[in-house]
């Protein structure tokens, strides 16, 4: 089961990273307006997850690679955090009301429990 679990974790974080470069428009979308250079932001991102990604998917790097998804995906709550702040109810979007954005922000933090049981289970 943790073997599965962790080819999972992989393959979301390569599939994840590889969309930052099919789908970059969407991705912008996410990084706050303050932080600015949204396309170099979703490139680096990009390319981190799938190295990350690569990480966890080899048996003998899985317990680094969890703990650096664990991070990097605790770096992305600074957008998450972000969007919960910009949320109004009247939005068009769900996830741009408040109860999306609150949806995202769990869900996000779902993602770092996975990455951090991947780690601790390889170790």
């Amino acid at each position: 089961m943790h073997a599965i679990a962790a080819v999972a974790l992989a393959v979301f974080l390569v599939v994840t990273g590889v969309m930052h470069f099919l789908a970059p428009g969407y991705f912008r979308t996410l990084v706050p307006a303050w932080l600015g250079r949204e396309r170099l932001l979703v490139a680096v991102s990009g390319a981190v997850e799938v190295v990350v990604g690569a990480l966890v998917l080899v048996p003998c790097s899985r317990p680094a690679g969890g703990w650096a998804a664990a991070v990097l995906i605790t770096c992305y709550l600074v957008s998450h955090v972000d969007a919960l702040r910009r949320a109004r109810p009247d939005r068009p979007r769900l996830l741009e009301r408040p109860a999306g954005a609150v949806a995202r922000l769990v869900v996000n933090v779902l993602y770092i429990a996975w990455a951090v049981a991947v780690a601790t289970s390889a170790a």
